[in-house]
């Protein structure tokens, strides 16, 4: 199954040419030509679409702009292939298992099924590449190794990683948070270097801006895609708005901390991962690629936690937003119920899993000192922040 899922990966390769990765290359074509990087759009036939990464992200994107399209896209997929295997590997490590290759190929296959998976490979994105750097850090950590060059990568590539900085440091690994800090610190430098006008462009009007992404989309499942299509496409959202990434990220960095230092290292960076994509305000439903270390999670949470592996699992291959309205009508906007709820689906998902992992990381707790587990959600809570301080 894995071998026809290649194929089938190559030849789309060959004949069809993947959005992102096309104005990944592009980005690459312009980033030595000043503020071209941001003030032009890169144009495939009905789609006009802005760079919006770092500038050193484009500078990343030089050697896949160097060589013909066709060969880069097929590279960039096997490459796409190899990192989401990778994570998966690196997944169970942090699970206490060593796979085989039976069970690496099986889980594989299996991963290509959820939408943020093969919507990823359909659009070109970098998404399992920024996993496996992310994963293979917390790895290193989990063992006791210094850490934080492949988070400070990730994060100099696409901002959101940056919420692994902070986890870091409630873990307490210091020095892994001073290394991700320096590495993002210096590939920031290097895209300043290399692009010296698109970097103050960059970093003065645009890595807050999120008009240019049509943030409202039915895609972009995060609470402020909520709220901006539950006020409507004229609304305009105040600064109250940030109270929610900041309790949303609070709460998540304390529950990953608690995890983290009971040595539940896969729970605390699937959690982590899970608050970043809460509180920035663009998470793309491609983005969602940190189900595939919540379902493990969920799998050996217990019968109950299985259950709701399971039903993750379904939600995230049939993917129900795309099934409500989403071209810009009345329908998308205001709150309409159940068509509501299903409209923002991963969104429900990953605000239903920090709950269940706060809960989670109580009980360890709680065994771990010897408290008994028969207490209340409050008392979980107080016994976290207790924790975490």
């Amino acid at each position: 199954m894995l071998g026809a899922a290649i194929v089938l990966v190559v030849v789309f390769s060959v004949v069809y040419k993947p959005l992102d990765f096309s104005v990944y290359r592009w980005g690459g074509q312009e980033v030595t030509h000043g503020l071209r990087l941001y003030l032009t759009r890169y144009v495939q036939g009905h789609d006009r679409e802005w760079f919006t990464y770092p500038p050193f992200a484009a500078v990343v994107f030089v050697p896949i702009a160097a060589v013909p399209a066709v060969i880069g896209q097929v590279g960039w997929q096997l490459l796409s292939l190899i990192a989401l295997a990778c994570a998966i590997v690196i997944t169970l490590k942090l699970a206490g298992y060593r796979p085989s290759l039976t069970v690496l190929v099986a889980m594989t296959a299996g991963a290509i099924t959820l939408e943020p998976t093969y919507h990823t490979l359909y659009l070109g994105q970098i998404n399992f590449i920024l996993l496996a750097l992310i994963l293979i850090d917390v790895w290193r950590a989990a063992r006791g190794r210094p850490a934080g060059i492949g988070i400070g990568l990730a994060a100099a590539v696409k901002l959101t990683p940056l919420i692994f900085i902070p986890f870091f440091l409630l873990a307490r690994r210091w020095k892994d948070a001073a290394i991700a800090t320096a590495t993002f610190v210096a590939c920031q430098l290097i895209g300043y270097l290399i692009a010296p006008e698109s970097s103050g462009y960059y970093w003065h009007h645009l890595f807050y801006n999120t008009g240019r992404v049509g943030a409202p989309y039915i895609s972009n499942q995060s609470p402020y895609a909520l709220v901006l299509r539950l006020a409507g496409p004229s609304a305009h959202i105040g600064k109250w708005y940030l109270v929610i990434p900041a309790v949303l990220g609070i709460v998540g960095l304390a529950i990953a901390a608690v995890l983290a230092r009971h040595d539940d290292w896969l729970g605390a960076a699937t959690v982590a991962g899970t608050t970043g994509l809460l509180v920035s305000p663009i998470s793309w439903t491609h983005h969602w690629v940190w189900i595939l270390p919540a379902l493990v999670v969920l799998v050996l949470g217990g019968k109950r936690s299985r259950i709701a592996a399971l039903c993750a699992y379904v939600l995230f291959v049939v993917a129900p937003m795309w099934f409500t309205p989403r071209d810009g009508g009345p329908g998308e906007y205001g709150f309409h119920w159940l068509l509501t709820l299903v409209a923002n689906c991963y969104l429900i998902a990953g605000l239903a899993f920090l709950p269940y992992m706060a809960w989670r990381a109580y009980l360890m707790r709680g065994a771990d000192t010897g408290r008994s587990a028969d207490t209340g959600p409050a008392d979980a809570a107080g016994a976290l922040a207790a924790d975490v301080s």
